[in-house]
């Protein structure tokens, strides 16, 4: 049996979801494809393990796939400061201040009501995927993997596992990092393996849900809170949190093995003071931190998004963020190219997709690196450089608030000086 569509997009994940949505709401016949099952919510379950901080932009794009109220019925909670400082300590650190080594983000200071939602990708996905299916035009196939994608001048063929064909001018993949669309396209990658893994930590912490998400930076790596919702009834007086750990692999791999007790114990020793009182730890899991960029993004009739695309340090969160800026830019060049009568597939309209997106995923790419490198080491040199820098970004707000405006969505450039500045930076073009 053969279903045809103008697009199929493969992974329904929170970047795919967005994009079927969007490009139905355009009125592209799209088909969404994945192998997992559709997504369910249970209030009275505990938080998905992962957990993303959407930006002030990602916010207003969902807004207007029509998501954003499903996952506000769901769960999501806004935080309105955002704090960075470094942990070493070295000899070096007496020689200045104590809150130079610290920079404070608000919502006030950014003259915005917020600086993001924390959500959890499952709610991100189960809103996106309630938005899908309010489209008349998105047809989605839950529980269908793909095993083959042909290509001829005319159209894509589509093979799932169980023989069914879609036929499309155009598939995007948005399968994620280890994406077989990208395989299947014949598109290598670029990879850089970082010595960290990241251990993430679902917990309830004594007290009100916090406002505030923060870093704090060791030699090992960072550590870092993100504020969830109440932990309701059962636990009054509770909230619920995230807590983000970077180290050595086999470090990772000692925190996982130990019970809960003892991880509680370790967590209490190893955190900033500024960790609430934690009552109990819900789950744990770890994964691998790589920087990994497609070395084209399309290919054909095959076009990559998201982490299929591009995968970055999540230091900062920034992954599905930089993801949805992805899917909003390719929604409006296949909008031009359909308006003007051509194929969906033109190679000049997809060439325009990765010139305008390939810079961007690149400078913070970039960036991330930097950061993890001056941060994650104790050389004298480099901590008094990051301890100035911190001091540097507090003493001078106006362009420390300007550079975060942009990082969280709130304004659509970067100011100009920091755009020639991320022109001229060595390396940047090898990424």
């Amino acid at each position: 049996m053969t279903q045809a569509f103008d697009i199929v997009i493969v992974g329904a994940g929170m970047v795919g979801a967005a994009l079927a949505t969007g490009l139905g709401r355009e009125g592209f016949h799209v088909a969404m494809v994945d192998r997992a099952p559709a997504p369910t919510f249970d209030p009275e379950a505990a938080p998905d393990i992962r957990v993303s901080a959407l930006s002030v932009g990602s916010e207003r794009y969902l807004q207007s796939l029509g998501a954003w109220d499903h996952i506000l019925k769901m769960r999501a909670t806004p935080y309105h400061r955002l704090a960075v400082w470094d942990e070493t300590q070295h000899p070096l650190s007496k020689l200045l201040p104590r809150t130079a080594n610290r920079v404070e983000f608000n919502a006030a200071g950014l003259n915005t009501t917020h600086l993001g939602h924390i959500v959890e990708n499952s709610v991100t996905q189960q809103g996106l995927w309630q938005a899908a299916k309010a489209e008349p035009s998105v047809t989605t196939l839950a529980g269908n993997g793909v095993s083959s994608i042909t290509q001829t001048h005319e159209l894509a063929t589509v093979t799932l596992e169980n023989n069914k064909q879609l036929t499309a001018a155009l598939v995007i993949g948005a399968d994620g990092g280890q994406s077989r669309v990208r395989d299947m396209a014949g598109i290598g990658v670029t990879r850089n393996q970082y010595g960290q893994q990241a251990m993430v930590i679902s917990v309830r912490y004594q007290g009100e849900v916090e406002d505030i998400t923060w870093q704090g930076f060791y030699p090992s790596g960072p550590r870092a809170f993100l504020p969830l919702h109440s932990a309701g009834p059962d636990y009054p007086g509770e909230s619920r949190g995230s807590l983000v750990w970077y180290d050595a692999p086999e470090n990772i791999a000692r925190l996982k093995s130990l019970s809960h007790d003892a991880l509680m114990a370790e967590i209490q020793r190893s955190f900033p003071a500024e960790l609430p009182h934690l009552t109990h730890i819900d789950g744990r899991a770890s994964f691998p931190i790589a920087r990994q960029h497609a070395k084209h993004y399309s290919a054909g009739r095959i076009v990559l998004t998201g982490d299929a695309a591009h995968t970055i340090n999540p230091l900062a969160g920034q992954g599905v963020n930089l993801g949805f800026q992805d899917a909003q830019c390719l929604q409006a060049i296949l909008r031009e190219a359909w308006r003007a009568g051509e194929d969906l597939a033109n190679s000049t309209r997809l060439a325009s997709y990765e010139q305008q997106r390939r810079p961007a995923n690149r400078r913070m790419m970039f960036a991330m690196d930097a950061f993890y490198h001056l941060f994650s080491n104790q050389a004298p040199p480099l901590h008094l450089l990051r301890n100035i820098g911190l001091g540097t970004a507090r003493a001078v707000p106006f362009a420390r608030n300007q550079v975060a405006r942009y990082a969280m969505g709130i304004d659509d450039e970067l100011p100009a000086v920091i755009r020639q500045l991320t022109a001229r930076l060595p390396g940047l073009n090898q990424l």
